[in-house]
């Protein structure tokens, strides 16, 4: 594994990626929520933030946390099969793996690592559709690691455009295209989803929050784009969702669903 241990500082406040520099050998990376940071260290950085914070008056730590890299990933890292793909961590020696889709993945601290259920159904909704027709454009609103957006890659997809409003995703997004040798065929880019509503595209990917998805339709419909994978919605939430999928022109093609609470779809436009 990439870390043994993960030593994590709550700031009250904002930190400018311009300051990322001055935290030492050990930071790993800052994850913003609202109005707050969470600095990610391999090793405790009590010292180095005490320093630093003398000439921040405006920022100060909230809260510490520790855990062990296995424990903030929800399990231990192994290679996974998901479909037609074999998921595997870059620090461990590659299994066989004839007849699979190779995608090295390394998940850092971001969410993305495989072993959520919405992720499982979201790369077997994306295989489905490159099955029935050419993907073409994607658009992948919420990357986080940029697992579904290397996989659209590698089933063929002509370009895929990666959208995330957490900088922390976005840097780890394109170190994952570059393990995979991707760099060329998927662009990272930082900003909110609804943003990208009138960005061409003939497949859009979107494993985020329900009200984040129905701002994103409100702005793309009825302009939008032929085929949807939209996951990440609870059992009510999905109801509505398709709902106005259905209101605005698209048929469900399939529906998955883990202990009846994760809910993916797949929804294309009809050709007039």
């Amino acid at each position: 594994m990439p870390y043994e241990e993960l030593y994590i500082y709550l700031l009250n406040g904002i930190l400018a990626a311009s300051d990322e520099g001055k935290l030492g050998n050990s930071f790993i990376g800052n994850w913003v929520e609202g109005n707050n940071a969470f600095l990610f260290f391999h090793s405790p950085a009590d010292e180095t933030l005490h320093r630093f914070l003398q000439d921040k008056p405006e920022l100060h730590i909230e809260d510490r946390f520790r855990f062990s890299y296995e424990e903030w990933q929800g399990g231990g890292l192994d290679p996974l099969k998901i479909g037609p793909f074999l998921v595997i961590p870059p620090w461990l020696e590659s299994p066989p793996h004839e007849g699979f889709i190779k995608i090295l993945l390394d998940p850092g601290v971001v969410f993305g690592n495989c072993l959520h259920p919405t992720t499982h159904t979201c790369l077997e909704a994306l295989s489905l559709a490159a099955d029935l027709s050419p993907l073409g454009r994607v658009l992948d609103l919420g990357t986080g690691t940029g697992i579904l957006a290397i996989a659209a890659a590698l089933l063929g997809a002509e370009q895929t455009l990666a959208v995330d409003f957490n900088p922390l995703c976005v840097k780890t997004a394109e170190k994952n295209f570059a393990l995979n040798a991707l760099t060329e065929r998927i662009r990272a880019v930082q900003g909110k989803a609804e943003d990208f509503a009138n960005e061409r595209a003939d497949l859009i990917l979107a494993n985020i929050q329900f009200n984040v998805i129905l701002e994103f339709l409100n702005r793309s419909i009825p302009d939008g784009p032929r085929r949807l994978i939209i996951s990440g919605q609870m059992r009510s939430q999905s109801r509505d969702l398709k709902m106005q999928l259905k209101n605005a022109g698209y048929r469900t093609l399939k529906e998955w669903d883990h202990d009846m609470t994760w809910f993916t779809v797949l929804a294309e436009k009809p050709s007039p």
